[in-house]
């Protein structure tokens, strides 16, 4: 979809004196519901303009990815640059140390997030005025707007547990008057699940324009919200109950997408994460990112733009770094299975570490090892001078955001690059993955099995393709890891079960930003964190303070200043 922009502005009035007359004439750039009624043409605008607002990305904000939030607190990587006093905020949040409510960083995920979702708030008030005759289109448009709106509630829940609801019918004036405890836990996931069902109920299953929202793509996000909610969380973020109703529900949106046909996983898993494979089947809802487009930079993907090692024709920063324990968890058993209870026992950091054990291929998809191919060039190979403070972090670095420098899909605005890349919300292996999730809580493990192992085949499919395999030189044609991944022969019970699904989820998004979050709603996030710290406090110092707090981290706190606007009005989280 070609995005375009409108802009309404506020023009500041200077030298105009006080009078009756004044007081007759309408703000000029101010658009009233008198002008947007009957405009079907303003109202197709601002829907555009809300879908654009989807790829208006920083790296702080949270707004089309969120590695900062999902990925740097979780177990899967660390802050990275150059130590831990460059962005000290960011080395406050992965140590869970020092934080406070004032940190910046929190104020612009809440605000940045509530502006986005404001535009299709702004949209709705525009085709509420409106007529199926005047708008044929209208109905659907109203699906579509309702859809991106649920997105972004739920990316606000996902961070802030407690957040105020906000829908068009509300007045901007009056949005402060909205608390952020007007609805329980539970009621919360169900209004932003009545947006993705209006959704579900109205889009069509196929758009004519890449990047609108679909009817399996309403269906995929209802089941992800559904998932969520049916992990009972009390006031101190405890999960104190499973609800199976909402599992079964999860099976049943689930199913619908698989059933279609219409979605199927690429034959090689790093198609995901490469130019040139954008909007494949496997993608179901995507942020479209443009270059060339008639603007000067493109509507790029910033959002990554920290994370450029320091080879040379990147040049920086180099965050968003792979953490030991991350890697470690690729490692696989002679059986060519997870090692559940002992990937962390031994650190694999030198070269000859990758040849002597063995690996589940996605490794080589995630992280950007040295002596290895670089997003699968295999002229331009990793090297340990990419890192910049590898006594501190490592030598590892990211890849699977990344894209080579000669890729005609990246821009450097500044010291930071972007790329045309879409980025993926919705992918079918997640849809699989909260099948399988849904079926393990429900007792039917059995059922599941097959769905991980088409996920694992998946995997094993790259580990004979020149994606991860040398095509000349003296290994030619082994892998630039020892692979070994094989399919579950069984699930004995449903805590291996539960343990598989829990590993093959962290395998299939590991430094994608779920990481986190699945362990939120699982209900061990302090202690797979804490875990985490204690064993690499042995190898990296810069976790010394490092401590997950027990039904505090879970999530973020109200930004204080939020509070202060709303005159006490909002609740400050659990712990805060």
């Amino acid at each position: 979809m070609k995005y375009s922009k409108l802009f309404f502005s506020f023009f500041l009035l200077i030298g105009v004196s006080c009078s009756d007359s004044f007081l007759d004439f309408a703000p000029k750039g101010i658009v009233t519901s008198q002008q947007l009624a009957g405009s079907a043409t303003i109202a197709d605008q601002l829907v555009i303009s809300a879908y654009a607002q989807l790829a208006n990305t920083t790296w702080s904000a949270a707004y089309s990815t969120d590695w900062v939030w999902g990925s740097l607190r979780s177990d899967d990587s660390y802050k990275g640059g150059n130590g831990p006093g460059d962005n000290q905020a960011m080395s406050n949040l992965e140590t869970f140390n020092l934080l406070d409510p004032n940190i910046g960083t929190f104020v612009a995920a809440w605000s940045g997030m509530y502006a986005q979702m404001s535009r299709a708030n702004n949209a709705l008030k525009a085709l509420n005025l409106l007529t199926d005759a005047e708008m044929p289109t209208r109905t659907v448009r109203i699906a579509e707007m309702r859809f991106l709106r649920a997105h972004f509630h739920f990316r606000l829940k996902r961070l802030f547990k407690y957040i105020p609801y906000i829908d068009e019918t509300i007045p901007q004036e009056e949005m402060v008057n909205v608390s952020n405890r007007l609805y329980t836990n539970d009621e919360l996931w169900n209004k932003i699940a009545l947006d993705f069902q209006f959704a579900f109920d109205n889009l069509p299953t196929t758009q004519a324009q890449k990047g609108r929202a679909n009817k399996y793509a309403a269906a995929a996000y209802l089941a992800k919200v559904r998932l969520y909610q049916a992990y009972e969380q009390d006031e101190n973020n405890n999960v104190i109950n499973i609800n199976a109703t909402k599992l079964q529900e999860v099976v049943t949106l689930t199913d619908f997408v698989i059933n279609s046909g219409v979605y199927s996983l690429n034959d090689n898993f790093g198609k995901n994460f490469t130019f040139g494979y954008e909007n494949t089947p496997e993608s179901i809802f995507a942020i479209q990112f443009s270059v060339d487009d008639g603007t000067t930079n493109g509507k790029i993907a910033t959002e990554y733009g920290l994370n450029y090692n320091m080879e040379p024709k990147f040049g920086c920063c180099w965050f968003h770094v792979p953490s030991a324990n991350m890697i470690n968890s690729f490692r696989t058993g002679a059986d060519g299975l997870p090692l559940f209870d002992t990937f962390d026992d031994v650190e694999m950091k030198n070269p000859s570490d990758f040849e002597t054990n063995t690996f589940d291929p996605r490794l080589d998809h995630t992280a950007a090892i040295p002596t290895h191919p670089f997003k699968y060039d295999q002229n331009y190979v990793a090297q340990n001078s990419w890192a910049r403070a590898s006594a501190v972090y490592g030598n590892f670095g990211a890849m699977k955001e990344l894209q080579l420098p000669t890729c005609s899909c990246l821009r450097k605005v500044g010291a930071f690059f972007g790329t045309s890349v879409n980025v993926d919300i919705l992918r079918y292996d997640d849809v699989l993955l909260m099948k399988a999730e849904a079926l393990i809580e429900l007792n039917q493990e059995n059922v599941a099995l097959p769905l991980i192992n088409q996920i694992r085949q998946r995997a094993g499919n790259a580990a004979s393709t020149s994606w991860v395999t040398w095509s000349s030189g003296p290994k030619a044609g082994q892998g630039f890891s020892n692979y070994l991944i094989q399919p579950y022969a069984s699930f004995p019970n449903k805590d291996y079960a539960r343990k598989a699904l829990q590993f093959e989820r962290r395998m299939e998004f590991a430094m994608e930003s779920p990481r986190f979050y699945d362990l939120v709603r699982w209900g061990i996030a302090s202690e797979t964190m804490n875990a985490h710290f204690a064993k690499d406090k042995t190898r990296h110092g810069f976790l010394n303070n490092a401590f997950f707090k027990d039904g505090r981290d879970e999530y973020l706190p109200i930004p204080q200043n939020e509070i202060n606007l709303s005159l006490g009005l909002y609740q400050q989280n659990n712990g805060w």
